[in-house]
């Protein structure tokens, strides 16, 4: 491995990181509160931010999404497509990401977790130059896209920890 792949494989540590210490402990209940009618919850940013990993590395690796080949969409029973990574979701579709455990949510995220690392260890410096999606100007690198995704998992994990600690103070 390299340096550039020792740095992609700590970061999207620490986002498994983050979502195992966010959902510990929490009840399907708690994990589906949203703060107001608008708001997304803990449950549906953990899902969502685990599904756009899935789909953007399996995109980038060209393999297929952990969400199917692994079973998990069938675990979870939401009432979308198969395709569905939360993206464009409506405060009404965020309210069906219910009856969620924290199992189901840690379980998932650490196969896609798992399939990100394999896919990270396979890559040489100059992989991350490779166009992976030509549908923007400038085109999307492999490098950008997973920064992208780091960031965005990040950003999503950080939300549901801040409801997570308004949810600890209302005990």
């Amino acid at each position: 491995m390299n340096a550039s792949g020792d740095l992609l494989i700590d970061a999207f540590g620490r986002i498994r990181e983050v979502v195992h210490d966010v959902v510990a402990d929490l009840t399907p209940e708690e994990l589906a509160t949203r703060l107001d009618d608008g708001a997304n919850s803990i449950a549906w940013l953990v899902w969502h931010l685990t599904r756009i990993q899935d789909d953007h590395v399996s995109d980038a690796a060209g393999t297929g999404q952990v969400w199917t080949s692994g079973g998990w969409a069938g675990q979870f029973e939401l009432p979308f497509s198969h395709g569905s990574t939360g993206y464009g979701h409506s405060p009404k579709d965020v309210a069906k990401v219910a009856g969620v455990t924290a199992e189901l949510l840690t379980g998932y995220h650490d196969d896609v977790h798992d399939r990100t690392v394999e896919y990270l260890g396979t890559l040489k410096v100059a992989d991350l130059d490779r166009v992976v999606d030509d549908a923007w100007i400038p085109h999307v690198t492999l490098g950008v896209r997973l920064v992208s995704v780091i960031s965005d998992d990040l950003q999503h994990a950080g939300q549901a920890a801040f409801i997570r600690g308004v949810l600890g103070r209302r005990r």
